[in-house]
């Protein structure tokens, strides 16, 4: 009798998942279904496959989802996050097992004892940041500890860009995840770490102002800016004690610089609607934000606003975006500033067919051994092959689908609501991502503590 995984939800970073469970198939005796509100979507070589079955579903439907679910040995949901807890209760009800990709809601740690008592693994946080990064970083400071080493500092950064032959724009970005995400990072408090052994804070309106530079072999400069709880995992990680403890989101540099005019325009505020946005031009949406003249045009208000001039990268950025133009209507009703935004900048910032991602991620662990003071840094760079087979989706989906053949086939047993930071679950997945060329490149290079490239402190 075949193995039944269900994945509910079938979007754009299921990709590498899907083929991986199929590929897999016949020797480990899987069979999948597969639960999607859109199930036309799925490519023929999957919905065709004779281990797979598709089947539409509205996760709403409880019956329907309820029955889906009773019928499963596992369930993976690459649904969106707030949808994940009517499942984990059906999984908690029919006694499966459960995977995610998504960071681990209140909701679903409230579901950590029912979990333990009926031996359930409930994996969450299994897929790039998080996930990768949980795993890569684990496998480097459990290492420096056995040795006998202390940690003094821990950086991680991630990035989902554009590969560097699709990097074609003077953004030097295009949307590779959820747009959405991008447009509000940052927002809804302060950004918070620790530097030198000093809390640091750096509001919402100069989070894109203080940027640390990083610099990878073979693809050049980076720069990153601060996540907002670089915190969060300070006990997860055993960092009680660390002197720096940083996570940040990468860039080309000159992103934040230029992404901080929305900023301070107010275009990323998702907090009120505008009433009459659908129809309304890019230029008179740009105009909402500028003062009053009854001489000075769109172009000239927004120079003296921002302090630019003509000449400046900056201005040409903004052209390129085509936000003065008279004749592109925004489509949305009664839009935020954010959702608009995203609109306009969706427009100029989509892979095209023939375009690829690109996934850079970097570590840096500063520790002390035997009396001296020593620093790893670690990077790793992932390149998409097509507009489907995204980087994104590669380094999303690949850990899920791992740690659910592992969770299957008894290789993970530790039960419970939990993340990757454990051996069992990182050392056999870290060892197989290598096989699909995702993996770390390590320098051991001088402690800085303190970087002087960062404008942090």
């Amino acid at each position: 009798m075949s193995r039944k995984i269900l994945v509910l939800g079938a979007g754009k970073s299921t990709s590498y998942l899907l083929d991986y469970f199929l590929e897999k198939s016949t020797e480990e005796n899987l069979h999948l279904t597969i639960g999607d509100l859109n199930p036309k979507n799925i490519p023929e070589h999957i919905s065709n496959h004779r281990n797979c079955e598709v089947v539409a579903l509205d996760i709403f439907d409880d019956t329907a989802r309820k029955d889906l679910v009773s019928k499963a040995a596992i369930v993976v949901s690459m649904l969106p996050p707030r949808l994940h807890i009517e499942v984990a209760k059906d999984c908690i009800e029919f006694n499966n097992h459960l995977v995610t990709a998504s960071y681990v809601s209140d909701a679903i740690m409230e579901l950590d004892l029912e979990a333990k008592q009926k031996g359930l693994v409930f994996m969450n946080e299994i897929g790039l940041d998080p996930g990768i990064d949980h795993m890569s970083a684990m496998e480097v400071l459990d290492r420096i500890r056995e040795k006998g080493g202390k940690m003094l500092l821990f950086e991680s950064f991630t990035g989902g860009l554009v590969a560097p032959e699709s990097d074609n724009n003077l953004w030097n970005y295009k949307f590779t995840w959820n747009p959405r995400n991008v447009v509000v990072a940052g927002q809804g408090g302060t950004a918070k770490f620790i530097q030198e052994g000093t809390y640091k804070y750096i509001p919402y309106h100069k989070l894109f102002r203080r940027t640390e530079f990083l610099d990878v072999e073979n693809y050049g400069r980076f720069e990153a800016y601060a996540n907002r709880d670089s915190l969060k995992y300070r006990e997860a990680y055993g960092l009680t004690d660390v002197l720096t403890l940083y996570r940040g989101t990468m860039r080309r540099i000159g992103f934040s610089k230029a992404w901080n005019m929305f900023v301070q325009l107010g275009m990323t505020d998702d907090s009120y609607v505008i009433e009459n946005s659908k129809g309304m031009s890019y230029r008179d949406f740009t105009n909402l934000f500028l003062p009053y003249s009854p001489t000075d045009s769109v172009e000239l208000k927004l120079r003296h606003y921002l302090k630019i001039e003509q000449d400046d990268i900056m201005w040409g950025k903004l052209i390129e975006l085509h936000i003065f133009d008279k004749n592109k209507t925004i489509l949305q009703d009664k839009g935020t500033p954010a959702q608009i935004l995203q609109e306009i900048l969706e427009a100029s910032w989509t892979l095209e067919s023939d375009e690829k991602d690109m996934i850079v991620m970097y570590h840096k662990f500063g520790y002390e051994l035997n009396g001296q003071k020593k620093q790893i840094d670690a990077n790793m760079v992932v390149l998409g092959e097509s507009q489907t087979h995204t980087a994104m989706a590669k380094t999303v989906g690949l850990p899920v689908a791992m740690a659910t053949l592992n969770i299957l086939n008894g290789k993970i047993t530790t039960p419970g609501v939990q993340i990757p930071i454990n051996k069992e679950v990182y050392e056999p997945i870290l060892a197989e991502l290598k096989s699909y060329n995702i993996h770390f490149k390590e320098y051991q290079v001088p402690y800085l503590g303190y970087n002087p490239d960062s404008i942090l402190s």
